[in-house]
C-alpha cells in the first residue's frame, strides 16, 4: 500500500491500484490513455471503410433468466394535453393542423443488455485511513454515502408502483457522463476465445490468454480497447428472447478472476478498458476465494483498482470473423455511453470501423 499526504478521501492506496496516477480527482481511470495519438492509430485500422454494430437489440436477452435483478426494456407513450401521444392528431387539439405525432418514454434498467460499467457499479471495502477501518469506497477513494448516494428506502427503488418523477440515486462523482464526454474513441485488439476454444465452459487464465495472444501474434499496447470474443452474445440471440440460464451458464469462455497473473497482465499492458460478448467478462460466480475475498474478483481489480470499464454483452462475433478471415485483429473503435448524468452504467451501441 502506497502513501498518498495529498488526497484528503485516502491516505493509503489499495495494492496494485493506480489511485492519483491521473490525479487526486481524476474519474476517468485508465481511459486518460486514450489519447489523440491513440485515436490516429485506429484511425489508421480503418482499410475498407465497414462499420460493425457491435449492440445487441437492446430487449435481448429477454426475460430475466440471466439476471432477475434487470428487467427488459418498458417503452410507453407520453401524454400531449391528456391524450395518448401515439399517432396523435394535433388537429383535435389544433384544428386545421396536418401534423400525427408520435412520442415515447423508456424505462431502462441500465446493464440489461449490450453495457458499459461505469467506476461507480464495483467499489470495495478498504481502510483508506490506515486507521485499521475498513470504508466501502469507490476507485479513486470516492466514498460510498457521500460521493455515490441512494435511498434508504426500498420503496424509493426497483419499479413498483410509487415510482416518481424525480431521481433517487446519484453518483455525484464517477458517473457515467465522464466516459462519455471523451467519446471512447480509439483503437480497439479482438481478441477471438471463441475460435480457440468454442463454445464450452472455458475458465481463461494468464496461460490461455498468453497462447490465444502468441498463437495469432496478438500485441495489447497501453492505450488499447480490448473486445474479447466468446460467442456468449451469439447464442443469446439464437434464443429469441427466451433464454435458456442453464445453458448459457454453462457455455463460452470468461475469464478467470482469481488468477493473479491474469490481472497483473491487465495492469502491466496498459489496456484502457476492456469489453466482452459474455455476461460478465470474468467468470462469474468466480471459483475459489473465500469469504473474505471479492465475489467478482476482475471486477474489483478492473473498476476500482485501477479504473479500467468494463464492457458487457456485445455482439462480437460478425466482426470477429470478419476480422479473422482476413488475417486482421485491430479496428477504430467508436463507444461513447450515455450521457446520463449521475448513473452507475449505461447502454451502448458499439460501432467498429474497419
Amino acid at each position: 500500500m502506497e502513501p498518498n499526504v495529498n488526497n484528503p478521501r485516502w491516505t493509503q492506496r489499495p495494492e496494485g491500484s493506480n489511485w492519483g496516477d491521473f490525479g487526486p480527482d481524476d474519474q476517468l481511470g485508465r481511459l486518460n490513455l486514450i489519447t489523440p495519438e491513440k485515436l490516429k492509430q485506429g484511425l489508421s485500422e480503418v482499410k475498407e471503410g465497414k462499420s460493425f454494430c457491435l449492440s445487441l437489440p437492446l430487449d435481448y436477452p429477454g426475460g430475466t433468466g440471466l439476471n432477475p435483478n434487470r428487467q427488459p426494456p418498458i417503452l410507453r407513450p407520453t401524454l400531449r394535453r391528456g391524450k395518448v401521444n401515439v399517432n396523435c392528431l394535433l388537429g383535435e387539439l389544433d384544428p386545421g393542423r396536418t401534423d400525427v405525432l408520435s412520442d415515447d418514454l423508456a424505462i431502462l434498467h441500465l446493464q440489461y443488455s449490450t453495457q458499459w460499467d461505469g467506476l461507480a457499479h464495483v467499489g470495495s471495502m478498504f481502510d483508506v485511513h490506515g486507521d485499521g477501518v475498513k470504508q466501502p469506497v469507490y476507485y479513486n477513494g470516492f466514498v460510498a454515502g457521500e460521493d455515490l448516494i441512494g435511498p434508504s428506502e426500498v420503496a424509493d427503488a426497483g419499479l413498483n408502483d410509487s415510482i416518481s418523477s424525480h431521481s433517487t440515486s446519484c453518483a455525484k462523482a464517477l458517473g457515467i457522463e465522464h466516459m462519455a464526454s471523451t467519446c471512447v474513441q480509439g483503437r480497439a485488439a479482438m481478441i477471438d476465445l471463441r475460435a480457440h476454444y468454442g463454445d464450452a465452459p472455458t475458465l481463461i487464465g494468464y496461460d490461455e490468454m498468453m497462447r490465444v495472444l502468441d498463437t495469432d501474434g496478438i500485441e495489447i499496447e497501453p492505450g488499447d480497447i480490448v473486445c474479447l470474443h466468446t460467442g456468449f452474445a451469439d447464442l443469446v440471440l439464437g434464443m429469441n428472447k427466451q433464454p435458456d440460464p442453464a445453458v448459457l451458464h454453462h457455455s463460452c469462455a470468461g475469464l478467470d478472476g482469481r488468477d493473479s497473473r491474469l490481472l497483473q497482465w491487465i495492469t502491466d499492458s496498459g489496456l484502457a478498458a476492456i469489453a466482452a460478448d459474455n455476461y460478465a467478462v470474468e467468470a462469474f460466480p468466480a471459483q475459489g476465494g473465500d469469504a473474505c475475498c471479492a465475489a467478482l474478483p476482475l471486477h474489483e481489480h478492473c473498476l476500482f483498482k485501477l479504473g479500467v470499464h468494463l464492457g458487457e454483452l456485445w455482439q462480437l462475433t460478425p466482426l470477429a470473423n470478419w476480422l479473422r478471415a482476413r488475417g486482421r485483429y485491430r479496428f477504430l473503435l467508436t463507444a461513447p455511453p450515455l450521457r446520463l448524468p449521475g448513473a452507475f452504467a449505461s447502454p451502448v451501441t458499439p460501432v467498429a470501423t474497419a
